[in-house]
């Protein structure tokens, strides 16, 4: 069965504020992507990370084209992704719009990965990715990551849900 693109353009786009609330709903994880070394280190929070595939290991992730870390993604073609765990709830909004460019780095401990991208010491998994694939709709692009390196932690996660950032309760 496939779709045909004029069957699909008959159809209104939802507004904005209705799509958003819907997705409220959707509980994600909470997640730092971030390039670049030392005073070209560019990141900010996402809750678009996504798994894509185990052959080759790839994730996805996106993120609005006008900020500062979707250029530097595309400039060095690699980046890491920090995890992040209950308890980080103030990096998740520093990196969210407290700081700007390389300030955002200056309250927790960053560590280079293999692929010399910032992964977060504390993080409670990380994962280092060449660019795959790019892809711009709308107002993000999307990356395609390649996995090269993995790293485990430990803690719960912290999630983004109704518009807030919550630990998940314990069992």
């Amino acid at each position: 069965m496939g779709c045909q693109m004029s069957q699909m353009t008959d159809f209104r786009s939802v507004e904005a504020a209705e799509f958003r609330l819907a997705m409220r709903n959707l509980a994600s994880g909470v997640a730092i992507v971030a390039t670049g070394t030392e005073t070209t280190r560019r990141g900010l929070t996402v809750s678009s990370v996504t798994s894509l595939c185990m052959d080759p290991p790839c994730l996805l992730v996106g993120v609005n084209s006008s900020s500062e870390t979707h250029a530097a993604i595309l400039a060095n073609g690699r980046f890491g992704i920090s995890l992040l765990g209950s308890g980080q709830e103030d990096l998740a909004l520093r990196f969210a719009g407290g700081a700007k460019g390389i300030d955002r780095f200056a309250t927790a401990p960053w560590e280079q990965g293999i692929l010399d991208v910032p992964l977060l010491g504390p993080a409670i998994g990380a994962l280092e990715c060449v660019l795959h694939h790019h892809q711009v709709v709308g107002t993000h692009g999307l990356f395609i990551g390649r996995i090269v390196a993995t790293c485990g932690g430990n803690g719960d996660p912290l999630v983004n849900f109704q518009g807030a950032l919550r630990a998940l309760p314990q069992a």
